[in-house]
């Protein structure tokens, strides 16, 4: 919560807001002149609001605010467990598409990107990906309806997924090795330039 010198939460209270269903899906609502620097309450400070459930929790998830979602699942009760970007059981780091997605959501990637391929072997990957850009024009034959910009990224996997180390255009292993050099030649050795657009 906004913290500082004055008063800066009032009337803080959490709400069920539809009947619990498999989820329990909260609202945490308050009054702060926190957006006005002149208020002082440019600190955060912890706060604990109370909601009343018709029945018990179970092995339902808690989603807050309809996107922080929370569950028992892996919990030391009574607590529950913040779950990530990418839900309450993200994928196992490997090869496959689920796990690709993480490694595009570590580099940032644009919304509506398009994986072009991968080499993998589960401890090192590369992924090329594109995006399209200029108008948008289904079905046409144009040149600007098919324009796309690409990217190239080398990973190495970690418990938490797959952390991405280099970024290249270039094709082949010169550049990725110089800057990891045990990044295995057999990703790498057929790699293409990519295109520049």
């Amino acid at each position: 919560m906004p913290s500082g010198a004055d008063a800066c939460v009032r009337g803080l209270k959490a709400v069920l807001t539809v009947p619990m269903t498999d989820l329990a899906r909260v609202q945490l609502t308050f009054v702060s002149p926190s957006g006005d620097r002149a208020s002082g309450c440019t600190k955060e400070r912890e706060a604990t609001a109370k909601v009343k459930l018709p029945e018990p929790l179970g092995d339902r998830d808690v989603v807050v605010d309809n996107y922080t979602r929370f569950t028992l699942d892996g919990a030391e009760p009574p607590a529950l467990r913040l779950c990530g970007e990418l839900g309450c059981t993200p994928p196992a780091t490997g090869c496959t598409a689920a796990s690709y997605e993480q490694a595009l959501r570590a580099v940032d990637a644009p919304e509506h990107t398009y994986r072009d391929s991968e080499q993998c072997d589960g401890k090192w990957l590369v992924l090329d990906f594109s995006w399209r850009t200029g108008p948008a024009c289904a079905g046409s034959t144009e040149p600007g309806c098919s324009s796309r910009l690409g990217d190239r990224w080398f990973y190495r996997a970690k418990k938490s997924g797959w952390d991405p180390f280099f970024r290249t255009a270039s094709g082949g292993c010169r550049a990725v090795r110089r800057a990891e050099p045990d990044f295995p030649a057999r990703l790498c050795a057929s790699l293409a330039p990519l295109p520049s657009r």
